[in-house]
């Protein structure tokens, strides 16, 4: 495949025509030829071929032919053709999917529209890359109204055909299992467009993904779904303390930890609206009563995890967000670490219920001293592994995970949980910034290599 970024251009012609300029013509093979298909996303039209004298590789588009193929704007975007192939390719047609119950003008994905903003502007010299929402499809004509950046750092409308990637940024958990996204994902798969990530994952998804995975399953901790109380009291006895979480719960709400002193008791430590709980039972039935009472004696669709003694600073445990993403090259890399302190007596180290957030380096070098950039490099190794591992055993096409990791007082380390659409907040240490770029750099990376828009020789 030939593969080169040419500058577009529109002129008024209402007739379907092309012009190539001088070089580009060459280097596409166009000598002689009368006609040629433009595509652009899942649109062909075919036009007529001229060619121009001009320095540089340019393509002019009459009005006519704009209209009909719905290039969305001018400017520099990849044309990709096979060597004698009748069909020249302009794109990658890239689309954002998300949503936000409050819209408007400037901000049409709501409290999301700065980090949308943020990737389609970097996206903007390399792909044509637009937002929408599962509203703005038209699966009769197969196109989209999406939302595309203004010269000015405001939005424009333009409807496009379906594009030749989908990066799925919708943030509702509860609108992904409704039967209209579900069909919303097969439409876009049945017609062979790559879609990533496919959905939100449960705690529990990863753990029976993983089961029988040996290379991940040294890094995780003995976990059981839907435990019975002679489950949670068996590990409780066997590990001294549990964490007890519900499936879909994010942000750390409905988290507890248990934990078993076998001359003290047995503690539960919970986040409530107040702060932070700490309360103590002289037996195992006590501590299940109180946990029915608050959920109602309904305690379905949670999952228990052994409970791993964590590194600490000033008695504090430290946790780890590694955010991972596909290259270029469709391999995994570690895009950006954000440690995370508990706050004192939290359950969790988010940082809304206390904690704060650090470097990795800053976390590791007061907890191992000298030996600090050996533990990382092997933690970053094997969130590569974990990372392999979950794409291995998911149905479905992965570009980016959040895996929450451990690390103990023995350098081992294990993961918590895994995210298929992680939050960003740890972009917002002023040390992580450039890592937060280098992030957005990885998803238009990935989706040039879905799309398949990507030079062998770039990295």
């Amino acid at each position: 495949m030939s593969l080169t970024i040419c500058n577009v251009h529109f002129t008024q012609q209402p007739e379907r025509i092309v012009w190539f300029s001088s070089p580009l013509a060459k280097l596409l093979k166009l000598g002689g030829r009368k006609s040629v298909n433009v595509k652009l996303g899942k649109d062909i039209v075919p036009a007529a071929v001229r060619t121009i004298k001009r320095k540089g590789h340019h393509v002019y588009m009459s009005a006519g032919l704009r209209r009909s193929v719905r290039v969305p704007k001018s400017g520099n975007v990849y044309l990709a053709n096979d060597e004698g192939d009748e069909e020249i390719q302009l794109g990658p047609l890239i689309g954002v999917l998300t949503d936000s119950g409050k819209s408007s003008s400037t901000a049409p994905f709501g409290e999301r529209t700065g980090f949308v903003k943020q990737l389609l502007h970097l996206g903007q010299k390399k792909a044509y890359f637009f937002a929408f929402t599962p509203r703005d499809i038209n699966w009769q004509q197969e196109t989209i109204h999406g939302w595309f950046l203004d010269g000015g750092g405001g939005w424009t409308r333009r409807v496009v055909p379906l594009p030749d990637v989908v990066y799925n940024r919708l943030p509702s958990r509860r609108a992904e299992t409704g039967s209209t996204i579900t069909s919303l994902r097969d439409r876009f798969i049945r017609k062979r467009i790559p879609f990533f990530n496919w959905s939100f994952f449960n705690k529990s998804d990863v753990y029976s993904m993983l089961d029988k995975d040996v290379e991940a399953l040294k890094h995780l901790p003995e976990s059981t779904n839907n435990p019975s109380p002679e489950r949670i009291k068996e590990l409780l006895e066997k590990h001294q303390f549990l964490y007890y979480k519900p499936t879909a719960g994010s942000l750390g709400a409905g988290i507890y930890r248990l934990t078993y002193h076998p001359r003290k008791g047995y503690f539960i430590r919970y986040r409530r609206s107040s702060g932070n709980v700490l309360l103590r039972f002289s037996n195992f039935n006590s501590l299940m009563k109180m946990l029915r009472a608050r959920h109602g004696g309904n305690l379905s669709s949670y999952v228990v995890q052994q409970g791993i003694r964590l590194i600490e600073i000033d008695n504090c445990p430290i946790d780890f967000r590694f955010h991972m993403h596909k290259d270029g090259r469709n391999e995994w890399v570690v895009a950006g670490i954000g440690a995370k302190k508990a706050g004192r007596g939290s359950v969790t180290t988010h940082i809304k219920n206390g904690g704060s957030l650090m470097t990795p380096e800053q976390a590791l070098s007061r907890t191992f001293g000298a030996k600090a950039d050996e533990v990382l490099l092997e933690a970053k190794a094997v969130a590569i592994k974990l990372s392999e591992a979950i794409e291995r055993n998911h149905a479905h096409t992965l570009g980016e995970l959040g895996l929450d990791i451990g690390i103990d007082r023995d350098g081992s380390v294990w993961m918590f949980e895994a995210n298929a659409k992680p939050g960003r907040s740890i972009f917002k240490h002023p040390a992580l910034k450039e890592q937060g770029k280098a992030s957005l750099e990885y998803i238009l990376d990935h989706c040039l290599y879905l799309s398949k828009f990507r030079r062998r020789d770039e990295s």
